[in-house]
């Protein structure tokens, strides 16, 4: 089968943070710059948002109930109660917990929950106009029944998470590092420790920086290319860049495999003018078929 990529949405000023939610056969995701969060449904086709107060850095649906989600808004964690209807109001039912009290220019982005249900979520540093960060100053967190616990810090731009149980591996991604990061993981705890990197990007000569990334039932990494316009398949035990599919989008910004077999892979993507005018599709979702390759079922926040 041949390798397809098709749009599914109009542009979007940043595109991030898909998630499929097996329950519904529905992609979720947000648009940051507009304060929106987005639901598709592929079997209809129909494209569903509602807009948030505040930047919205993720949307991950809470286990036991189709209408509530997590998001990380600002620097907030917060449930919402939203139906999946174009324009119909988000309520906040609840929050979790505000991060980076003591650096109040940092905004939350990108987070998934674990095999466990935990939260992991992570902040970045504030972008001025030239797309320049303020460097390490945001965090990785993890949320869970026992509060809000800081893993990691020293971040400039955090990003992709992924889990392999089997190899007890995390992989996370600080976009500045320029490469991707494992860490040792435990599944009872939700520890992480031992840091090592496992792909260099300069050393590979790829153009871009690594942004969110899921993985496949194999093992193997797939990454979105911030300005690289494709997405790496790396086999992360052996570093070993697999193939590049290229994506007609400067700004791929995360991936995850959805779909009823969880062979599709859905992408998100930016239109940001940082450099140069980005012109549609870029901003647009896609959704890659033919790739040979599943998912594993995305996970719900377990409250």
């Amino acid at each position: 089968m041949s390798v397809k990529v098709q749009k599914i949405t109009e542009p979007l000023a940043l595109g991030e943070g898909p998630h499929w939610d097996e329950r519904v056969q529905a992609l979720y995701f947000v648009s940051i710059k507009e304060c929106t969060i987005h639901k598709y449904v592929p079997s209809t086709g129909e494209h569903t948002k509602t807009k948030l107060d505040g930047r919205v850095g993720f949307i991950v649906p809470v286990e036991g109930a189709t209408d509530q989600f997590v998001v990380g808004v600002e620097r907030k964690f917060l449930v919402v109660q939203w139906d999946g209807r174009d324009g119909s109001p988000a309520k906040v039912i609840k929050e979790l917990g505000e991060v980076d009290q003591d650096v109040p220019t940092t905004r939350i982005n990108d987070g998934k929950a674990d095999p466990r249900g935990r939260l992991y979520a992570g902040t970045m540093g504030h972008e001025n106009a030239q797309g320049e960060f303020d460097p390490k100053a945001g965090s990785l967190f993890r949320v869970d029944g026992g509060g809000i616990k800081k893993l990691v810090q020293g971040i400039t731009v955090s990003n992709g998470l992924s889990w392999d149980l089997k190899e007890k591996a995390f992989y996370y991604t600080d976009s500045m590092d320029n490469n991707i990061r494992r860490y040792d993981y435990d599944v009872e705890t939700g520890e992480i420790s031992n840091l090592r990197y496992i792909f260099d990007f300069k050393k590979n000569g790829i153009e871009g920086v690594p942004d969110g990334h899921t993985i496949d039932t194999d093992g193997n990494l797939w990454v979105a290319v911030f300005n690289g316009s494709c997405i790496l398949h790396i086999n992360p035990k052996t570093g070993q860049l697999l193939r590049k599919v290229s994506i007609p989008a400067l700004q791929v910004t995360s991936v995850t495999f959805g779909g009823p077999q969880l062979d599709v892979l859905f992408v998100t993507t930016a239109s940001l003018n940082i450099t140069a005018e980005q012109k549609p599709p870029c901003g647009c979702t896609f959704m890659v078929t033919g790739l040979g390759a599943k998912g594993h079922p995305n996970v719900n926040v377990k409250l």
